[in-house]
């Protein structure tokens, strides 16, 4: 068993934990995550506005990717970069 098998099959009980309660507190996850890019917005005084919503629809993305039962999001392709 190669070192990238072993340390998959160690990590799969803290996956299933961790998408486990993306699924019980998304909703309380997604408003940290809005309450936070305000935050950053408001100190940045809106210059890096595009920016701070870029990563916070990434981080959603991947939080309802993690809510997914079994942590799949029914094969939904990821969406292209953008250009910067």
């Amino acid at each position: 068993m190669s070192f990238l098998n072993t340390l998959r099959d160690k990590l799969a009980p803290a996956k299933d934990k961790v998408s486990a309660l993306a699924q019980q507190h998304g909703d309380k996850i997604d408003q940290g995550l809005d309450k936070a890019a305000k935050a950053v917005d408001d100190r940045t005084k809106g210059k890096y506005s595009d920016k701070i919503q870029q990563g916070t629809s990434k981080a959603k993305d991947a939080l309802d990717r993690l809510s997914a039962p079994d942590g799949k999001d029914g094969g939904t392709p990821p969406s292209p970069p953008t250009a910067s």
